[in-house]
Protein backbone atom coordinates (compact mmCIF):
# COMPACT_ATOMS: atom_id res chain seq x y z
CA UNK A 1 0.00 0.00 0.00
CA UNK A 2 1.13 3.76 -0.50
CA UNK A 3 2.35 5.60 2.39
CA UNK A 4 -1.22 7.02 3.35
CA UNK A 5 -2.53 7.63 6.90
CA UNK A 6 -5.66 6.66 8.43
CA UNK A 7 -8.98 7.75 6.86
CA UNK A 8 -11.59 9.43 8.89
CA UNK A 9 -14.84 11.00 8.13
CA UNK A 10 -16.47 10.48 5.05
CA UNK A 11 -13.75 9.28 3.30
CA UNK A 12 -13.49 6.51 5.57
CA UNK A 13 -17.17 5.40 5.33
CA UNK A 14 -16.60 5.73 1.41
CA UNK A 15 -13.56 3.23 2.03
CA UNK A 16 -15.60 1.03 4.01
CA UNK A 17 -18.33 0.41 1.84
CA UNK A 18 -15.93 -0.06 -1.16
CA UNK A 19 -14.19 -2.82 0.99
CA UNK A 20 -17.63 -4.28 2.01
CA UNK A 21 -18.09 -5.46 -2.19
CA UNK A 22 -15.14 -7.50 -2.21
CA UNK A 23 -16.24 -10.76 -2.18
CA UNK A 24 -14.31 -13.72 -0.46
CA UNK A 25 -15.72 -16.64 -2.32
CA UNK A 26 -15.75 -15.00 -5.72
CA UNK A 27 -11.45 -14.63 -4.85
CA UNK A 28 -11.44 -18.51 -4.41
CA UNK A 29 -13.16 -19.02 -7.51
CA UNK A 30 -10.69 -16.65 -9.54
CA UNK A 31 -7.61 -17.58 -8.00
CA UNK A 32 -8.87 -21.33 -8.97
CA UNK A 33 -9.13 -20.13 -12.60
CA UNK A 34 -6.07 -17.87 -12.61
CA UNK A 35 -4.36 -21.22 -11.59
CA UNK A 36 -5.58 -23.64 -13.87
CA UNK A 37 -5.65 -20.92 -17.11
CA UNK A 38 -1.72 -20.19 -16.54
CA UNK A 39 -0.63 -23.50 -15.14
CA UNK A 40 0.98 -23.82 -11.81
CA UNK A 41 3.87 -21.36 -12.33
CA UNK A 42 1.82 -18.27 -10.94
CA UNK A 43 1.55 -19.99 -7.61
CA UNK A 44 -1.89 -19.60 -5.62
CA UNK A 45 -1.87 -16.34 -3.16
CA UNK A 46 -2.74 -16.56 0.86
CA UNK A 47 -6.16 -16.33 1.48
CA UNK A 48 -7.87 -12.92 1.74
CA UNK A 49 -7.70 -9.36 0.30
CA UNK A 50 -3.94 -8.30 1.35
CA UNK A 51 -2.51 -12.00 -0.18
CA UNK A 52 -4.90 -11.20 -3.58
CA UNK A 53 -3.36 -8.26 -3.96
CA UNK A 54 -0.31 -9.40 -3.25
CA UNK A 55 -0.21 -11.86 -5.81
CA UNK A 56 -1.84 -9.34 -8.91
CA UNK A 57 0.58 -6.32 -7.67
CA UNK A 58 2.80 -6.88 -9.64
CA UNK A 59 0.98 -6.98 -12.76
CA UNK A 60 3.19 -10.64 -14.16
CA UNK A 61 0.30 -13.11 -13.14
CA UNK A 62 -2.27 -10.76 -15.10
CA UNK A 63 0.02 -10.70 -18.15
CA UNK A 64 0.05 -14.29 -18.08
CA UNK A 65 -3.82 -14.64 -18.17
CA UNK A 66 -4.15 -12.70 -21.10
CA UNK A 67 -1.73 -14.10 -23.02
CA UNK A 68 -3.21 -17.49 -22.18
CA UNK A 69 -6.71 -16.41 -23.87
CA UNK A 70 -5.11 -15.02 -26.47
CA UNK A 71 -4.36 -17.94 -29.55
CA UNK A 72 -2.07 -16.35 -31.83
CA UNK A 73 0.14 -13.35 -30.77
CA UNK A 74 0.27 -12.84 -27.54
CA UNK A 75 -0.67 -9.37 -26.32
CA UNK A 76 2.24 -8.58 -23.80
CA UNK A 77 5.35 -9.15 -24.98
CA UNK A 78 7.65 -8.50 -22.15
CA UNK A 79 6.86 -10.29 -18.52
CA UNK A 80 9.13 -9.29 -15.93
CA UNK A 81 8.91 -8.90 -12.07
CA UNK A 82 10.61 -6.11 -10.77
CA UNK A 83 10.67 -4.53 -7.57
CA UNK A 84 10.05 -0.87 -8.50
CA UNK A 85 6.82 0.87 -8.32
CA UNK A 86 6.72 2.63 -12.26
CA UNK A 87 7.44 -1.31 -13.55
CA UNK A 88 4.96 -2.90 -11.61
CA UNK A 89 2.36 -0.38 -12.38
CA UNK A 90 3.32 -0.48 -16.05
CA UNK A 91 2.83 -4.34 -16.28
CA UNK A 92 -0.33 -3.47 -15.16
CA UNK A 93 -1.47 -1.18 -17.79
CA UNK A 94 -0.18 -3.25 -20.57
CA UNK A 95 -2.45 -6.49 -19.34
CA UNK A 96 -5.51 -3.54 -18.66
CA UNK A 97 -4.56 -2.38 -22.42
CA UNK A 98 -4.61 -6.05 -23.82
CA UNK A 99 -8.11 -6.97 -21.47
CA UNK A 100 -9.39 -4.33 -23.75
CA UNK A 101 -8.38 -5.33 -27.04
CA UNK A 102 -9.56 -8.65 -26.56
CA UNK A 103 -13.32 -7.45 -25.72
CA UNK A 104 -13.81 -6.30 -22.23
CA UNK A 105 -15.62 -2.76 -21.57
CA UNK A 106 -14.25 -0.10 -20.06
CA UNK A 107 -16.83 0.09 -17.66
CA UNK A 108 -15.67 -3.31 -16.42
CA UNK A 109 -12.11 -2.27 -16.17
CA UNK A 110 -10.27 -1.29 -12.61
CA UNK A 111 -7.85 1.37 -12.71
CA UNK A 112 -3.80 0.71 -11.92
CA UNK A 113 -4.07 2.31 -8.65
CA UNK A 114 -7.19 0.53 -7.36
CA UNK A 115 -5.08 -3.20 -7.62
CA UNK A 116 -1.56 -1.50 -7.09
CA UNK A 117 -2.78 0.52 -3.69
CA UNK A 118 -5.43 -1.68 -3.01
CA UNK A 119 -7.87 1.26 -3.25
CA UNK A 120 -10.58 -0.92 -4.58
CA UNK A 121 -10.17 -4.84 -5.32
CA UNK A 122 -13.77 -5.17 -5.99
CA UNK A 123 -13.02 -3.63 -8.93
CA UNK A 124 -9.95 -6.11 -9.51
CA UNK A 125 -12.87 -8.76 -8.95
CA UNK A 126 -15.44 -7.40 -11.55
CA UNK A 127 -12.89 -6.69 -14.14
CA UNK A 128 -11.25 -10.52 -14.03
CA UNK A 129 -14.89 -11.83 -14.17
CA UNK A 130 -15.71 -9.70 -17.22
CA UNK A 131 -12.86 -11.13 -18.84
CA UNK A 132 -13.44 -15.07 -17.48
CA UNK A 133 -17.54 -14.61 -18.92
CA UNK A 134 -15.85 -12.80 -22.59
CA UNK A 135 -13.60 -15.74 -22.56
CA UNK A 136 -16.32 -18.97 -22.20
CA UNK A 137 -17.99 -16.45 -24.39
CA UNK A 138 -16.01 -16.34 -27.48
CA UNK A 139 -15.31 -20.15 -26.87
CA UNK A 140 -12.29 -20.21 -28.53
CA UNK A 141 -10.46 -22.91 -27.34
CA UNK A 142 -8.50 -21.03 -24.76
CA UNK A 143 -10.23 -20.90 -21.63
CA UNK A 144 -9.12 -23.81 -19.46
CA UNK A 145 -11.91 -23.88 -16.02
CA UNK A 146 -15.34 -25.02 -15.88
CA UNK A 147 -17.43 -23.05 -18.06
CA UNK A 148 -20.00 -22.56 -15.22
CA UNK A 149 -18.20 -20.25 -13.28
CA UNK A 150 -18.36 -17.35 -15.23
CA UNK A 151 -21.86 -16.29 -17.03
CA UNK A 152 -22.12 -16.76 -20.58
CA UNK A 153 -22.66 -13.25 -22.93
CA UNK A 154 -25.87 -12.91 -25.06
CA UNK A 155 -24.93 -13.67 -28.66
CA UNK A 156 -26.35 -11.59 -31.48
CA UNK A 157 -29.35 -13.55 -32.61
CA UNK A 158 -30.34 -11.92 -35.93
CA UNK A 159 -33.41 -13.49 -38.14
CA UNK A 160 -34.36 -12.87 -41.58
CA UNK A 161 -37.90 -12.48 -42.26
CA UNK A 162 -39.15 -12.53 -45.78
CA UNK A 163 -42.01 -10.23 -47.34
CA UNK A 164 -44.67 -12.19 -47.18
CA UNK A 165 -44.14 -12.95 -43.54
CA UNK A 166 -43.48 -9.02 -42.68
CA UNK A 167 -46.43 -8.16 -44.09
CA UNK A 168 -48.58 -11.35 -42.36
CA UNK A 169 -47.03 -9.63 -39.14
CA UNK A 170 -48.87 -6.62 -39.75
CA UNK A 171 -52.24 -7.85 -39.85
CA UNK A 172 -51.91 -9.28 -36.21
CA UNK A 173 -52.57 -6.91 -33.25
CA UNK A 174 -50.00 -8.00 -30.72
CA UNK A 175 -50.82 -9.09 -27.00
CA UNK A 176 -48.99 -5.65 -25.83
CA UNK A 177 -51.51 -3.70 -27.18
CA UNK A 178 -54.86 -5.50 -26.09
CA UNK A 179 -56.88 -7.90 -27.25
CA UNK A 180 -59.83 -7.21 -29.86
CA UNK A 181 -62.15 -10.35 -28.88
CA UNK A 182 -64.60 -9.57 -26.05
CA UNK A 183 -64.19 -5.91 -25.88
CA UNK A 184 -68.12 -4.49 -25.15
CA UNK A 185 -69.71 -2.78 -22.08
CA UNK A 186 -72.98 -4.29 -22.79
CA UNK A 187 -74.10 -5.67 -19.68
CA UNK A 188 -71.99 -4.20 -17.62
CA UNK A 189 -73.76 -1.67 -14.37
CA UNK A 190 -71.89 0.09 -11.76
CA UNK A 191 -74.52 0.42 -9.16
CA UNK A 192 -77.56 2.08 -8.66
CA UNK A 193 -78.87 3.68 -12.02
CA UNK A 194 -78.82 7.94 -11.88
CA UNK A 195 -82.39 8.90 -10.41
CA UNK A 196 -83.75 11.86 -12.30
CA UNK A 197 -86.62 13.84 -10.49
Amino acid sequence: MANKGPSYGMSRQVQEKIDSKYDVELEQLLVEWISLQCGSGVGKPEAGKLGFQTWLKDGCVLSELINSLFPGDKPVKKIQSSSMAFKQMEQISQFLNAAEKYGVTKTDMFQTVDLWEGKDLAAVQRTLSALGSLAVTKNEGTYRGDPNWFFKKSQENKRDFSDDQLKAGKNVIGLQMGSNKGASQEGMSYGRPRQIL
